[in-house]
């Protein structure tokens, strides 16, 4: 009974819990590019300038969301195209790449701790949060304007992320467990923005019989 109210339209999209979520996320996307910080000016100092945007994954999937959230609370009234076009594609950024950046960081903790890698409080903190971000895309979507099409160009954006981030080495850090596994990881990290796009196409089809 509980969790039926809890995945009810009433309470999700219920405007405290909307600016709830939405405070939550922003600080949580402002803590992601601090964490960043260091990777960002080493980029900086050693990559051509354009990288600097593929750097930081998770508070950039975050950001999307966060902008996402404003959508639900402040819904554009003006029928102008390019208002629904940023709108979709903001959204489906929003869910492909939280949903992929979520479950992505979670599984490298994981594995860094399997080969050996020390886990502090930090990384619990971490694999809860980024657990949070792939379940509420998922959970949210449902209430979004995005489709199938805004859905596969989010996919591109992610393809295109991950062939930058290993053909130019400006991935997130690994732990040092994981440096003799990049073969692994990077083929890891492709599929995963392929399952993104499927596990959000499930829920688009969804969405359109409910």
């Amino acid at each position: 009974m509980m969790l039926a109210a809890f995945w009810s339209r009433e309470f999700l999209l219920n405007r405290s819990f909307l600016w709830l979520l939405f405070l939550v996320n922003l600080a949580g996307t402002i803590y992601g590019y601090i964490w960043y910080e260091g990777q960002l000016i080493d980029t900086l100092n050693h990559h051509p300038i354009w990288q600097i945007v593929f750097v930081p994954d998770s508070p950039t999937a975050s950001l999307f969301f966060t902008i996402a959230l404003l959508y639900l609370l402040f819904p554009p009234n003006m029928p102008y195209r390019l208002v629904s076009i940023g709108r979709v594609i903001i959204e489906a950024l929003a869910v492909v790449c939280s949903v992929k950046y979520g479950i992505w960081a979670v599984s490298m903790i994981v594995a860094g701790a399997w080969q050996g890698a020390d886990l502090h409080w930090q990384h619990y903190m971490l694999i809860a949060s980024h657990l949070g971000m792939a379940f509420e895309a998922l959970l949210f979507f449902r209430f979004m304007k995005a489709g199938a099409v805004s859905l596969l160009a989010a996919t591109c954006w992610l393809l295109l992320n991950d062939t930058v981030d290993y053909t130019f080495s400006v991935f997130p850090y690994l732990a040092d467990e994981l440096d003799d596994d990049l073969t692994a990881v990077r083929a890891f990290t492709y599929g995963l923005s392929f399952f993104s796009l499927g596990a959000s196409l499930l829920v688009w089809r969804f969405r359109k019989k409910v």
